[in-house]
């Protein structure tokens, strides 16, 4: 009995010593902060942000933006100019999304006029400092199918019914493209710019078709797929190369956002992400963006899995909801919403960190 009460004695006293080594270390970490390795958050911005706008940012514990570059072609000078604007409010400006290549998009003559200038902008970026450079390849983006609905307590939450725009006709400025008339325009477009942002230390992030739905006025959408994610960092195989994760479209497609992260993750093609909940009803046709505690992604566990992979890029948690504190205010730019959003990722991360 005695050796049996010995041996239990020991091992609690071997337990509890373990506790209070691992409390010890975790009380020493605290507060946990963003470092090279880890990602960070961000909001978005204007390029014109006054002193103000960027205290609100600061105040939250935000110290990234990202933002709609100016028209291109970029200029080194202009972007220096507005991310030492931001860097004097105490901000880094890591993303910035180029768009106004509609030619290259459809396929139209004076795509290539476009792609130089957009080729002339990255290389801007690199000059700059500015490390990833965001872009859209949409024919058509389908918002037409979107409609507020009611969450809790009356919060607005945003749906999608792919039946109600199903049957939409094109517009005549855009035309209906095909599914391989997208690839081939994307794949062209890739080949002449992914070699200049590699030479440029730039990483470009395409944003995945959201709303996801199978067709968008008659066009196809390369990027409503996994499928399709992955096919398009095959075309031109490097980091530069890369996409937008966004864990709520993951889970409109009806995807595990976990596994769809670790996948993307160890071909190091993440070079932006989008931290958002979704409750699916149909993959692709019918869902509703939600708060980020109550959809179907494990957020925790997408925090987790990104802190893993030592992923060091921006997250941004966007789409806030519709809640009544800035229905009141409407010159609040939604800040009580984007406050709520903040700091659950906040806490997502601290998370992840503490458990890593």
């Amino acid at each position: 009995m005695r050796l049996d009460t010995t041996r239990r004695d020991a091992i609690r006293a071997v337990g509890a010593a373990a506790f209070t080594a691992s409390a010890a270390r975790a009380a020493a970490r605290w507060p946990l902060h963003e470092g090279p390795q880890t990602p960070k958050l961000c909001m978005i911005a204007s390029a014109n942000a006054d002193e103000r706008a960027m205290r609100r940012t600061r105040q939250l514990g935000v110290n990234y933006v990202l933002m709609g570059g100016p028209p291109i072609p970029w200029e080194e000078a202009r972007l220096r100019a507005i991310m030492d604007h931001f860097k004097a409010g105490g901000i880094t400006v890591a993303n910035m999304m180029i768009g106004g290549f509609p030619n290259a998009i459809y396929g139209r003559p004076g795509r290539d006029q476009e792609i130089e200038k957009v080729q002339q902008s990255i290389r801007a970026a690199g000059k700059a400092g500015l490390p990833v450079v965001e872009y859209n390849f949409y024919a058509h983006r389908i918002v037409e199918g979107y409609f507020e609905t009611p969450g809790r307590g009356g919060a607005g939450m945003l749906s999608f019914d792919y039946d109600k725009v199903k049957d939409l006709p094109p517009l005549p400025e855009e035309g209906a493209h095909s599914l391989d008339e997208m690839w081939n325009n994307v794949t062209y477009f890739l080949k002449a710019v992914v070699p200049v942002a590699r030479e440029s230390g730039v990483r470009l992030a395409l944003h995945p078709n959201d709303p996801p739905a199978p067709l968008s006025r008659g066009s196809g959408q390369i990027m409503g797929s996994l499928a399709g994610w992955k096919r398009l960092i095959d075309i031109v195989p490097c980091p530069e190369n890369g996409i937008t994760f966004d864990c709520g479209v993951t889970r409109e497609l009806g995807e595990d956002p976990v596994e769809v992260c670790r996948y993307f993750g160890k071909r190091d093609c993440i070079n932006h992400m989008h931290f958002r909940n979704v409750i699916l009803k149909a993959p692709r046709e019918k869902y509703t963006e939600v708060f980020p505690d109550e959809g179907e992604v494990d957020m925790f566990a997408i925090m987790r899995e990104l802190v893993r992979q030592k992923y060091p890029r921006l997250i941004y948690p966007e789409h806030p909801r519709g809640l009544d504190a800035d229905r009141e205010q409407p010159k609040s730019g939604q800040y009580t919403g984007w406050v709520y959003n903040v700091a659950y990722a906040r806490a997502m991360l601290q998370a992840a960190l503490a458990s890593a």
